[in-house]
This record gives structure tokens, sequence and C-alpha cells, in this order.
């Protein structure tokens, strides 16, 4: 299942600094961060929320692919760079969608309260956060076509 990764502090900056929801943090920043997140590998198919269940958790895709799947129809895929799990975070409801591994994966995982310092130690990432999670209630409201 979930494996601990072990990396170099500089290797380390340097991932987080390649991901988009970073990429205007400083070094200060990135290092602050980097204390606050754990580095996890998961195998390809490892259930990593489950739709309904309490959330404690948020994830960073570094490397690998993710499907979510809302309602049990709706899906998205996700990969690196891609982030979930922080709407349970911010309002303690239950998860929105199950994500399932759908490769190896390596990930960057926020617990609630490494996630709430992050939003008040490096503000430049909550509007990043903001407009995605508004882009995904986009999505969510625009109609489908009829099957």
């Amino acid at each position: 299942m979930a494996r601990p990764r072990g990396r170099s502090k500089d290797a380390k900056l340097e991932l987080l600094g390649r991901i988009p929801l970073f990429a205007a943090c400083t070094k200060g920043d990135l290092r602050r961060i980097a204390s606050l997140a754990d580095e996890v590998d998961v195998t390809e198919g490892t259930v990593l929320t489950r739709q309904g269940d309490a959330g404690q958790e948020c994830f960073v895709i570094v490397e690998g692919r993710a499907r979510a799947t809302m309602r049990g129809r709706r899906s998205i895929s996700m990969g690196p760079g891609d982030f979930f799990g922080e709407m349970s975070l911010l309002d303690q409801g239950p998860r929105s969608a199950t994500v399932t591994a759908e490769t190896e994966m390596e990930l960057l995982v926020l617990t609630s309260r490494g996630f709430w310092s992050l939003i008040r130690d490096v503000p430049v990432v909550a509007p990043r956060i903001m407009r995605v999670l508004a882009g995904r209630l986009r999505e969510a409201e625009r109609p489908r076509p009829e099957h």
C-alpha cells in the first residue's frame, strides 16, 4: 500500500518548486511546505479516498495518475501537479469522490494540521486552491448530455 519515501532536502525543494500549486512560492515557502508534507509512494489500484468517508488529509500528485469518480459515474483523470482531498479539510465534510491510483504514484500528503499551517504560513497557495475549487464547482454544475 503506502510507502514513505526519504529524499534529500534539496531534492524535495526542487520537486516542490515544479508543482504548479507551489510555483509562486519562495525558497523559504518551499522549505516550510517540505517540513509539512510527507512523501508517500502508492501502488496501482490503491484507493486513496472513498466518497462519503471522513477526510483527514489532502494529496498532491508528484508522479503517476489517479482517477476520481463521483457518484459512481462522473470521473476525471489527474496527474502530476493536481491535488485532491482539500475540500474535506476545508469543511470537515465527507469526501466528495473516490480517488484510485491508476498507476504507481508518488504523492505529497498533508494532514489537516499541515494543510491549515500551509494556508496560514504560505498565503500565496490559498488563492490557487480557491481557483481550482471554483473550477471544480463550475465543472460539476455544467449540464451533461443524457445517454
